[in-house]
């Protein structure tokens, strides 16, 4: 049975103005210069200098217009038209302001980079091989991750393979092919496992020396033992002395872990450089705080191009023949306001977000003192913006600022409160730094646990339980006492 139901909906549209505004907000300065570049190039109606002369008013215009074609189904243009939407990046939450399509590209399985291939490559091409082992070479290095490691299983290359380049293959010709290619420098490339990578780099020391010779069967025989620091297991299993087992873990120490991480990408994350979108200065007379210009430059819409749609449109004549250019110019003229006013936006709600967070920490701006950073949230910022809390959270996005004590991620401010036993509250940034200098400072033959952390809290006044220690540690990326365990 059919029924019909009278349904009343609230919906909200963004509008292609506030949409482009929403993702300009996330862009930080390295990649905004290029946002505006791409936006000179590709619109003639936006030109560099201030703005001298207003934009004619267009009412007329538009009305003429719109009375000639009342009665005619006209198609409508608007921004979308020919701003695509994937023409301003959307950028991550991190350190180093990277676009999804990097991201992308991070995921391509020969992603060592070209130099670490090419130099695997150049040196496997100089042993003795015959062209099978020259393709089944080829084939593995490439299969290489950026550390160093093949993670891949031979079955599954060999069936690559077969189904790709026509090319059979044994498990024991890729072996072979493998152990060469093991054999190339950085030592301990080729590997399939941190282990098998250890004993790698240590076959090309000196396996002569106790120490070196010590640590290779220590990893052989007892890594297990070794990786979760169970020394004492280890010197009851070999019969050695504590001294000697220091020595061999010593040598271990000193291999690499990731071995291709020595070649130096020219496209790494960590290699980009950080550019801060704020710029702080503190003297006697108190904070100046702007945005870090650099080349960006004065946007202003084009006189020529204002003049050419007046002449349009004062042309009676030829309007109905200039229809299509009429409607390209106006096209043109109102992306290019739209584009100026989404930056002076990105441009004030930047700044307003950043002196809100000033005003909260100022405090710490002072000195960079983090024992003076209050416990602050997006909210908090939200109500002193008036701001919704998504647009806090992406001014915060990927953006830093540059103080006189260091450049800083904005959402190192950011953080929550906890309460001493007198009452005061917090920031759980504080609560880190003292585990931190905890650890740092412990006797690493009995590192603290995270029960006598939590006590050592709450000895400070610091109401804290130790679920919330162990949550913390873990945000430090520092392992539990176990694995902290030095002989």
């Amino acid at each position: 049975m059919l029924k019909q139901k009278l349904q009343q909906k609230l919906l909200q549209k963004l509008s292609p103005q506030q949409i482009q505004m929403i993702k300009l907000l996330e862009v930080p300065t390295l990649q905004i210069e290029q946002r505006i570049k791409k936006e000179l190039e590709e619109n003639p109606a936006l030109e560099e200098g201030n703005e001298e002369e207003e934009i004619p008013d267009e009412n007329s215009i538009n009305e003429e217009f719109e009375e000639e074609d009342n009665d005619k189904d006209q198609e409508e243009f608007t921004l979308d038209d020919y701003i695509e939407e994937d023409e301003i990046p959307d950028y991550r939450l991190q350190a180093n302001n990277y676009s999804r399509d990097d991201e992308k590209r991070a995921e391509i399985p020969f992603s060592a980079g070209s130099s670490f291939h090419e130099n695997l490559e150049s040196q496997f091409g100089l042993r003795d091989l015959t062209d099978k082992q020259k393709i089944l070479g080829e084939y593995i290095i490439g299969n290489i991750d950026e550390d160093g490691y093949l993670r891949r299983e031979l079955s599954s290359i060999i069936d690559d393979l077969a189904f790709l380049q026509n090319v059979t293959a044994t498990e024991e010709e890729l072996e072979e092919v493998l152990k060469i290619i093991q054999d190339l420098e950085p030592a301990g490339v080729g590997a399939r496992s941190l282990k098998e990578s250890l004993l790698l780099q240590l076959e090309k020391k000196d396996r002569s020396q106790k120490s070196i010779n010590l640590a290779y069967s220590v990893l052989d025989q007892h890594f297990d033992e070794f990786s979760k620091r169970h020394y004492d297991k280890i010197i009851a299993k070999m019969g050695l002395s504590q001294e000697d087992l220091k020595a061999a873990v010593d040598e271990i120490l000193k291999l690499n872990p990731k071995p291709g991480g020595i070649y130096s990408d020219p496209f790494s994350k960590v290699s980009q450089p950080i550019i801060p979108d704020f710029i702080l200065e503190h003297s006697e007379e108190g904070f100046d705080l702007h945005l870090n210009s650099r080349n960006l430059p004065e946007l202003r819409l084009s006189s020529a191009y204002s003049k050419m749609l007046q002449a349009y449109s004062k042309d009676k004549n030829t309007k109905k023949e200039m229809k299509d250019t009429i409607l390209f110019v106006k096209q043109k003229i109102e992306s290019a306001k739209w584009f100026i006013d989404a930056i002076k936006q990105r441009q004030n709600t930047l700044l307003l977000t950043m002196n809100a967070i000033l005003e909260y920490q100022k405090e710490y701006f002072i000195d960079g003192d983090e024992t003076k950073l209050r416990p602050m949230i997006l909210k908090d910022v939200a109500e002193m913006t008036g701001l919704d809390i998504s647009t806090v959270s992406r001014v915060a996005n990927s953006k830093y600022i540059q103080t006189h004590f260091g450049i800083l991620p904005l959402k190192f401010f950011f953080s929550e409160g906890l309460q001493t036993d007198t009452g005061e509250e917090v920031s759980t940034r504080e609560i880190k730094r003292i585990l931190q200098d905890c650890i740092d400072n412990e006797e690493k033959r009995r590192p603290l646990t995270d029960e006598r952390l939590t006590e050592i809290l709450q000895e400070k006044g610091y109401q804290i339980a130790r679920r919330t220690v162990a949550k913390y540690r873990e945000q430090l990326n520092i392992p539990v006492a176990r694995l902290r365990k030095e002989i």
